[in-house]
């Protein structure tokens, strides 16, 4: 999940800005929620939740965001340190899933663990890697495996990231790689995590940022640039959306082709962050912002085989741009909307603008006080049963997220997690939300 569910708030990518507001939502219980016979999914229909590798596994040094968290100035209020220690507990977290009673499990790879150094494959690492992945078929879970979920060797950064030459290319091999390893055992495959995300950064009003946010963050890079002995230490997500685009878009495209032609029956594609854009008045900036933000990414995605959805709220947009929360409006604790339909909304556009069928790769909601996760599931899970019911193809639904982790700038703060972390000893402990979503899963209606 890249995140930023407040500037514009997702799972905290920035930092939260957005004082909190105290709401009042109906709360549908878990024995409650799921009825048999009532808002029925396809058979086979994928339910699960979703980590990434650098918020959970812990000490990933070798990754570039480590490299960023650790100079001096740095946008990060705390480092990722341990984590949650999945590195060590990644059996704990699968087994976390079917304990809930979720049939999938959305989890990343590490390129930095895998490829520390530029050409110097690790094969302990990619072991550890295919260990996860046949664990979960042991499970009865389907994984769906991410490539790269921003971080990435540092290496890679130091040599200019994904604005150097031969960046795609250097990616595809990775991919190649890791695919060779797995054998027959991927089943779902995303090639880039929310490579869109910078693109919407540039619609964010100046007034919610952190002050002096973007010369912090050219400081930061310039601190690791010195630290690497890098002219241009970049990071895909941070910094100019447009110096990255182009080998992004072709490092997707050549992913694709590489674990396509390892293992053809793999179904892979994209995973974007879509909001919920509505038009508000005459003259709306609504398809603008489309057209800018996710054009060119739903039309790379065009050639995958399912396009991942991942969205978190609603932009009203009028002649000016974004709009804030209309008046009276509920808000969730980081002070964006609570508003679960904008699952449908998103979804529709995806589908719309591709042609392609859909997974919910990431939804979910910041929220300390869990009964308002226990709201928001059930409504947003109807919403999207509204999309399917009117044929809209939707093959899943991956919640965000499976524990509370570390989320980017934000640090440990933001919980999105269907299992708690205690961080003195790594204890999962699953809060009523869980049985929420495990009860619907279940039942394969809402």
């Amino acid at each position: 999940m890249n995140d930023q569910r407040d500037l514009p708030t997702r799972r905290g990518l920035l930092k939260t800005v957005a004082a909190t507001a105290a709401v009042s939502i109906p709360i549908l219980s878990a024995e409650a929620s799921g009825r048999p016979g009532q808002n029925l999914f396809p058979d086979g229909f994928l339910w699960g939740a979703a980590t990434a590798g650098h918020q959970v596994e812990g000490n990933n040094v070798n990754s570039d965001l480590w490299q960023i968290e650790h100079v001096t100035p740095t946008l990060f209020d705390e480092p990722s340190g341990d984590a949650c220690d999945s590195l060590n507990r990644w059996q704990t977290d699968i087994d976390l899933v079917k304990t809930i009673g979720l049939n999938s499990y959305r989890f990343s790879l590490e390129w930095a663990r895998i490829e520390p150094a530029e050409s110097e494959f690790s094969i302990a690492m990619l072991d550890f890697y295919q260990r996860m992945v046949a664990a979960c078929h042991a499970r009865g879970i389907t994984p769906l495996v991410t490539f790269n979920h921003f971080s990435a060797p540092r290496w890679f950064a130091a040599r200019g990231g994904w604005e150097s030459a031969g960046s795609a290319d250097l990616y595809a091999r990775y991919c190649d790689r890791v695919t060779r390893h797995m054998g027959d055992l991927l089943v779902y495959a995303s090639t880039l995590n929310e490579p869109d995300l910078l693109l919407g950064m540039k619609w964010i009003p100046q007034n919610k940022l952190p002050p002096n946010f973007y010369a912090t963050q050219s400081a930061m890079l310039a601190a690791a640039g010195t630290a690497t002995n890098s002219k241009n230490f970049s990071v895909a997500n941070f910094g100019a959306a447009e110096t990255k685009l182009a080998n992004m878009l072709e490092g997707h495209k050549k992913a694709y082709a590489a674990i396509k032609n390892v293992s053809p029956a793999v179904e892979v594609g994209v995973n974007l962050a879509i909001d919920d854009d509505q038009a508000v008045g005459p003259n709306s900036m609504r398809d603008q912002r489309r057209e800018s933000v996710y054009g060119a990414w739903l039309e790379a995605a065009k050639t995958g085989d399912f396009i991942g959805v991942q969205n978190y709220e609603r932009r009203r947009l009028d002649d000016k741009g974004i709009m804030p929360p209309p008046t009276g409006a509920r808000l969730t604790e980081s002070g964006s909307e609570f508003y679960p339909d904008s699952l449908e909304g998103a979804v529709r556009y995806a589908h719309e603008a591709t042609g392609l069928p859909v997974i919910v790769t990431e939804n979910g909601i910041n929220a300390a006080d869990d009964t308002l996760r226990q709201a928001f599931i059930p409504l947003a899970v109807s919403s999207l049963h509204s999309a399917i019911a009117s044929g809209v193809p939707v093959k899943g639904y991956v919640h965000w997220s499976l524990i509370d982790n570390w989320e980017w700038v934000s640090g440990y703060k933001p919980r999105y997690g269907l299992a708690t972390v205690d961080r003195t000893n790594f204890q999962r402990t699953l809060k009523p939300s869980a049985a929420v979503l495990g009860k619907i899963a279940k039942n394969n209606a809402v």
